[in-house]
Parts: C-alpha cells; structure tokens; sequence
C-alpha cells in the first residue's frame, strides 16, 4: 500500500466497516512506519486485473518478536474468492521477515466469516476485549497464532503408513 491507495482504500473501509471505519490519519501514520530501515508495518492492497480497484487490503504492525493484525478487509464482491487468505498469507509471512514468533488480532465477536479464516490459518481463542469496537460497543475476540509453531508444522514430515 502506498499514499495514493489511501483513498480508494477509505471507500472500501468504509463500506465495510461504517460505524468504526478508519481515518485517513491512522493509514497516513501506519504508512508512515512502513518504509525505510526502520520500518514496523507492513502494508498491502488487492487490485481487480481488469479495473484496477482495490478489493481489498490488509495490514501488520511488528514490535520485537510480537506482531498484530492491524486490518484486514477484502470486498463484498471479492468474498469467497481466496482474497482474504491471500492477504492473511502475505501477512503472516511479513510477521516471519520481521522476525516475529507470535501474531496476535482482534476479530468483532460477530464476524464469524474472518473467524473461520483465522482458524484455518492455525489461530486460537485467547480472550476477549469488551466494547473494544465503537461507537457500537462490539466485544473482539483476540486471536494468537504462533509462528514457530506453524513453520515448524509446515515442515514437518508427514507421518503414516504406505
């Protein structure tokens, strides 16, 4: 994701997301932390080949050997397509390039669709945070997924009888 993404991306969030969608200002900062040496983001948008909208979108933020799920959003017209376990994919592999052993999010408790994807990528229920999503007052479900563990599960050989 770059700065000129930013509005179409507000577009999206905010069909998806109207009662708590984000700022320009909190994707403008993100970015901000995404380039460079330095950088603690990662960031990354979806286009349609054919018009060349942004379907979706996700983000990461890393600090030491934790990352968080910062967003993830894929569009109506792009659900059930494999979009979001790309995105989930590409981030989980930025959370292996910053070196990160744990990556943690937060799902809206009703939101059983993103759930189920976190769930096939290997994530576990670890708590709730109460009223996190406002104005709305949704409780999240927190979600940790450790990234050894799964590197570690991916490589292993499988096991069985021939």
């Amino acid at each position: 994701m770059r700065w000129w993404d930013i509005e179409p991306v507000l577009e999206l969030e905010q069909e998806l997301f109207p009662e708590d969608a984000w700022s320009p200002g909190m994707f403008w900062s993100e970015l901000a932390h995404a380039r460079g040496p330095g950088a603690t983001r990662h960031y990354v948008v979806a286009e349609d080949p054919a018009t060349g909208r942004i379907t979706g979108y996700a983000g990461l933020a890393a600090l030491g050997d934790l990352s968080d799920v910062q967003t993830i959003a894929v569009s109506r017209a792009a659900w059930g397509t494999g979009l979001g376990s790309e995105l989930l994919t590409d981030l989980l592999k930025a959370a292996t390039a910053f070196e990160c052993a744990t990556v943690l999010l937060e799902v809206r408790v009703d939101n059983t669709r993103a759930q189920k994807l976190y769930e096939r990528f290997g994530f576990e229920p670890i708590g709730f945070r109460r009223g996190y999503y406002q104005p709305g007052n949704i409780d999240a479900l927190v979600m940790r997924l450790t990234v050894q563990e799964q590197a570690t599960q991916e490589q292993a050989p499988e096991t069985g009888t021939e």
